[in-house]
Formats: C-alpha cells, sequence, structure tokens
C-alpha cells in the first residue's frame, strides 16, 4: 500500500507543469500555443523570457529530485537496492510526460529525468548531465545532448547498480524520454535540428 501512495504521489507531483504554471503567474503565452508546443524550459526561452525559462528549468528538475527524496525519507530505503525510490523518481518522470492536470500533454521529460537522477544517486546524476554539457558544447543541439546523455545515463546506471531495480526504473525513463524525441530525431537524420542560438527561418 505504501508504495503504491508513493507512486500515485509522485506522478501527481509530476503532472504540475512548471512550464505552464510560471507562464501564467508571469502573464505570458501558454508555451504549447508557441514554438515547438512543447512544455518545457527550451521553448519557454523562445518566449524571450530567460527569467522564466530558469524557473521553469529549476521547478521541474526539483519535482523529480523531491519525489525521489520523499519516498528516501518515508521508507528510509536506500534507491540503491529499495525499489520506492527508483519508483518515484519514474513517476515523478511519467506525470511530467503525461500530467493528469493538463490532459495528459506534457513536455519530454528532461530536466525531470535529471532531478530523479540526481536524487537517486548524485553521482549518476552529475555523470548525466556532464554528458549533456558535453555534447551540447559541441554540438549546440540540446536534442542531441537530451538524447546521448539519457543513453549514457542507463549506462552509468547499470555500471553503478548492477540488475537492481533502479536500474530497469532508469532504462524506463531513457525509453520514454528517446521517443519522446521522435520528431528531433528525424529533423536530425534530415540535418533539419536548430542549433542553440540559431534563429528560425
Amino acid at each position: 500500500m505504501q508504495t503504491a501512495l508513493i507512486a500515485i504521489g509522485a506522478y501527481l507531483l509530476g503532472s504540475v507543469s512548471f512550464a505552464i504554471v510560471v507562464s501564467r503567474v508571469m502573464g505570458l503565452p501558454d508555451p504549447r500555443a508557441y514554438g515547438s508546443g512543447n512544455p518545457g524550459a527550451t521553448n519557454v526561452l523562445r518566449s524571450g523570457n530567460r527569467t522564466a525559462a530558469s524557473l521553469t528549468l529549476a521547478g521541474d528538475a526539483a519535482k523529480g529530485w523531491l519525489a525521489v527524496w520523499l519516498a528516501i525519507i518515508l521508507t528510509a530505503q536506500p534507491p540503491a537496492t529499495g525499489i520506492d525510490a527508483p519508483l518515484a523518481g519514474l513517476c515523478a518522470f511519467v506525470g511530467h510526460v503525461f500530467p493528469v492536470f493538463h490532459g495528459f500533454k506534457g513536455g519530454k521529460g528532461v530536466a525531470t529525468a535529471a532531478g530523479a537522477l540526481i536524487g537517486i544517486d548524485p553521482w549518476l546524476g552529475l555523470a548525466t548531465l556532464a554528458s549533456f554539457g558535453v555534447v551540447a558544447l559541441f554540438f549546440r543541439m540540446v536534442s542531441l545532448a537530451s538524447i546521448i546523455a539519457a543513453l549514457f545515463a542507463a549506462s552509468y546506471a547499470f555500471w553503478l547498480f548492477g540488475t537492481a531495480p533502479v536500474t530497469a526504473a532508469v532504462a524506463i525513463m531513457v525509453a520514454l524520454l528517446i521517443s519522446r524525441h521522435r520528431d528531433n530525431i528525424l529533423r536530425l537524420l534530415r540535418g533539419e535540428e536548430r542549433r542553440i542560438g540559431e534563429k528560425s527561418q
């Protein structure tokens, strides 16, 4: 019962879309109505408001971390061997991608996944963020950096935890995150994906 309640609570927490909430509070357009239509920090940045984008990024990452932290506090189970904390991180991620409060139409989950990974294990989260940063620096594509960092996250999780439940939770997050980037993958294959700082035609 406790595991089920943690999963539901984490999902509801993840369902709070900070892109939408921050935009409404700051009087900005709904992020689902411009740019890529994705309610995430990258699209909010297209509004020209860097503060709103920063708050969105921080909020979406924080809810992933908070879901894991609360599960650890409630169960006293270490994420490396327990099931509740990794499940909480996964459910928060699923909530962001399919939010019950916003018609099940959410974002791609990059920030929320990063927050959850840091909550599960700081080394796992930091290694994944470092991978993202390196790819973003060299190729200047957020989507490509997100996809490659996600693949590395799965490898890091297996290296750190073997076949523990946390590795399965991370693998599911990675698979879902990559599937949410399918349009970006098609644009990457066509050489049409925009780079960081590049103006739309």
